[in-house]
């Protein structure tokens, strides 16, 4: 059981982080209607909202360091709750930017996972 949530989770944060630092429009296929997005402080529901933030955000190139993946399984649905820190670098800035993430990810019938609740933080020291 415990590799089943782990390689979910670890696939999906390199997927979702290939995704968002090389083709940020595309990210939106990972959410259904139902899901929920705070975006420090800020919430967002429903693909429209969703889209609108992510793609709306001050920059056009990013890389994502990331630290640690922790995953558990939530037992809703057969979901995996994901934690992620790491480091955000972005273009031109010389600093990179500490940062956590929590997904809730969902399974699909086709067989995969979508994010249900997606919650970012920046971590300032």
């Amino acid at each position: 059981m415990e590799d089943q949530y782990e390689g979910v989770g670890k696939a999906f944060v390199n997927h979702y982080y290939h995704v968002f630092d090389n083709e940020r429009a595309s990210l939106i296929s990972l959410y259904q209607p139902t899901s929920l997005l705070n975006f420090e402080g800020q919430k967002f529901q429903g693909l429209e909202e969703i889209s609108t933030k992510i793609n709306g955000l001050p920059f056009d190139q990013c890389r994502h360091l990331i630290s640690t993946i922790d995953s558990q399984p939530s037992f809703v649905n057969g979901g995996v709750i994901v934690f992620v820190s790491g480091s955000l670098q972005l273009a031109g800035e010389e600093h990179q930017l500490r940062f956590s993430q929590m997904f809730h990810l969902i399974p699909t019938t086709q067989g995969s996972y979508f994010v249900q609740n997606d919650i970012f933080r920046l971590n300032y020291c």
